[in-house]
């Protein structure tokens, strides 16, 4: 600042006003002062104010995975509307690993975030504490947890899945099955196990039928291996239902390779309405949830949390709940 003072003939204190806005600053110097930024490459330090302020401008997010596009469009809603208010989102990606949410949670904590939104309600003890004693608004996402930190955005992963069994079987299909992770880590995918397993007991299907298939996330290559343990464990399958539209995909394709028609040898269903569910052959019958939706949610909802907790009147828990919906095609 020093240096962009000397340059622009002022003093640093001018060049402080005039960076931030201060009306006292004529136009005419403030013109002078922003060619000396411009030629130094200057940018303002606003650590030391944030320090003082408690504003750092920017809200911290953790999604399991960058390369997932629900969690892209979360992100991509979050954004949307912090970027409106100014604010900056500091992202991190967990790899579905509760230990590694625990240290990044600690990590972006010593930034000193104005917010920070997480994904899904289940985390560790250390990792609760820290949330829970931050002072700061927190988002659980994705989920819609019994103790919830503060508040929550989300939909209940375990009602989709009983939701798209009753629509399995509304359709004629009674043996019916469910392809997942073998990983405790994914507890939105365990909460859909638990829905499939729920749903098979209360609507008296035969038999849960029930394939876990490696680490989260499940991929397009592990669909292949999945459906053939399947049909060479319970041929009487009729339907199976994945934890994600990426896996029903690799089932759809390894079907293809086997001559198993799809759906009159083996309907199949997945979750999250990815792209690539509305354009593989046939078409995917799937779970839609607005992923953008909830990241636009959980923003407007973050800023009126920082707004109330600056005003000394903290915003009482809330919970908001998205809605989904069951988007039936070709493959069943």
């Amino acid at each position: 600042m020093n240096d962009v003072a000397r340059q622009a003939g002022v003093s640093a204190m001018t060049v402080s006003r005039a960076l931030k806005g201060n009306a006292s600053v004529t136009k005419e110097t403030r013109n002078r002062i922003m060619r000396a930024v411009d030629e130094l490459g200057y940018v303002l330090d606003l650590s030391a104010g944030a320090l003082s302020s408690k504003k750092t401008g920017f809200i911290s997010v953790l999604i399991p995975s960058v390369n997932n596009s629900n969690f892209s469009d979360t992100v991509h809603g979050i954004s949307e509307v912090l970027d409106k208010d100014g604010k900056q989102t500091l992202l991190g990606y967990t790899d579905y690993s509760r230990q590694r949410e625990e240290q990044l949670i600690e990590t972006m904590l010593r930034r000193r975030p104005e917010g920070i939104i997480v994904t899904g309600g289940m985390h560790t003890p250390r990792a609760r504490q820290l949330l829970g004693q931050a002072a700061i608004p927190v988002i659980e996402t994705w989920d819609l947890p019994k103790t919830p930190i503060n508040h929550v955005v989300g939909f209940s992963n375990a009602a989709t899945i009983e939701d798209m069994v009753a629509r399995l079987l509304f359709r004629g299909y009674r043996n019916i099955a469910f392809v997942g992770s073998n990983e405790s880590s994914d507890s939105r995918g365990i909460d859909r196990r638990r829905g499939y397993e729920r749903a098979v007991k209360t609507l008296g299907l035969p038999k849960a039928h029930v394939v876990s298939m490696g680490t989260p996330p499940i991929t397009i290559e592990q669909g292949g291996p999945a459906v053939i343990r399947l049909m060479e464990e319970w041929p009487e399958v009729e339907a199976v239902i994945c934890v994600s539209d990426l896996s029903a995909f690799g089932i759809i394709m390894e079907c293809h390779r086997r001559n198993w028609a799809v759906p009159d040898r083996l309907a199949v269903a997945g979750f999250g309405d990815f792209q690539i569910s509305r354009f593989c052959w046939p078409s995917l019958t799937t779970v839609s949830v607005n992923c953008r939706e909830i990241g636009q949610r959980a923003g407007k909802l973050m800023l009126q949390a920082i707004e109330r907790m600056g005003s000394g009147n903290p915003l009482p828990p809330q919970t908001v709940t998205v809605p989904h919906s069951i988007i039936e095609r070709e493959s069943t």
